[in-house]
């Protein structure tokens, strides 16, 4: 049995119920050939019941952005034509890659659409524009060119998003933050990169991804979750485990491996880690 907070309408959360088991997959970065050995190795483990939460920043820095996707969407398949498995148990969080690959789509309407390409460049998004037939050279050249530029570039990057099978779906499916029932003995709220620990759930909005940077100092429960995990370290300090959050980033994409962990849903403890 489920039991949603009314956050809001928009389908930006999304509450896993309580499952035994819930595997995590943190920050890929565009990392294709790491992913498919997690995959491979969660098929031997994974089971009818057991929920998938992709804790965000699929594209970005690595090379393989699009085979990425790609990855991500066949492992969706192959659960799914498990007999058991239905698609709520598969779960796929914004990161802030994807956070700004939006951004990137809605250029024309920036104030400052130079600022926004020099940002998203400086921080990973070349490799996404080079792997749909573009280049940064072009996203500088009609930030500065005005508005029907920029608006007809958005417009190509669009049509080619969507001539992918399943990627225009992957990507509207995606939600800031998944929680575990609020009723259980100990409920999880997984997040991309942080949260603002002194705003209520429903008033993060981007902390999401952009207040990352001290989540290691929260030392209290937040809104009463038992522990907050999240998939994203903007500093790069690798694992960090305490009593109330999980840091799962190993830095996937900038030379470390990527790790899948077993949570209990009902204890909130992580019972196993697969690291590739």
């Amino acid at each position: 049995m489920t039991c949603c907070l009314p956050l809001d309408s928009d389908n930006k959360y999304i509450d896993l119920g309580s499952p035994s088991r819930i595997w995590t997959i943190p920050s890929i970065h565009s990392d294709v050939w790491q992913l498919i050995q997690i995959h491979d190795a969660l098929l031997s483990e994974i089971a009818p019941g057991d929920r998938i939460v992709y804790l965000g920043n699929y594209i970005g820095y690595g090379k393989t952005p699009l085979e990425t996707i790609d990855e991500l969407l066949t492992f969706r398949r192959m659960l799914l034509a498990v007999p058991g498995f239905v698609p709520s148990d598969i779960i796929y969080l914004k990161g802030v890659q994807e956070e700004m690959w939006d951004k990137l789509l809605q250029l024309q309407f920036a104030p400052d659409p130079f600022q926004v390409v020099s940002y998203v460049l400086d921080n990973g998004m070349e490799s996404m524009l080079d792997a749909l037939g573009t280049s940064a050279e072009a996203a500088v050249r009609v930030a500065r060119e005005g508005v029907v530029a920029t608006a007809r570039w958005t417009n190509l990057l669009r049509e080619k998003i969507r001539k992918r099978g399943g990627y225009e779906a992957f990507f509207n499916s995606m939600r800031r933050a998944a929680f575990t029932c609020r009723n259980d003995d100990a409920p999880l709220l997984f997040v991309n990169a942080g949260i603002d620990p002194t705003k209520n759930l429903s008033e993060q909005t981007d902390n999401f991804w952009w207040s990352g940077k001290n989540f290691n100092d929260i030392s209290a429960n937040y809104d009463n979750f038992h522990k907050v995990i999240r998939g994203f370290d903007p500093n790069g300090q690798g694992l960090n485990l305490n009593c109330v959050t999980a840091t799962l980033d190993a830095g996937c994409g900038f030379g470390g491996p990527l790790i899948g962990a077993l949570i209990d849903g009902h204890r909130g403890e992580i019972d196993n880690i697969i690291e590739i």
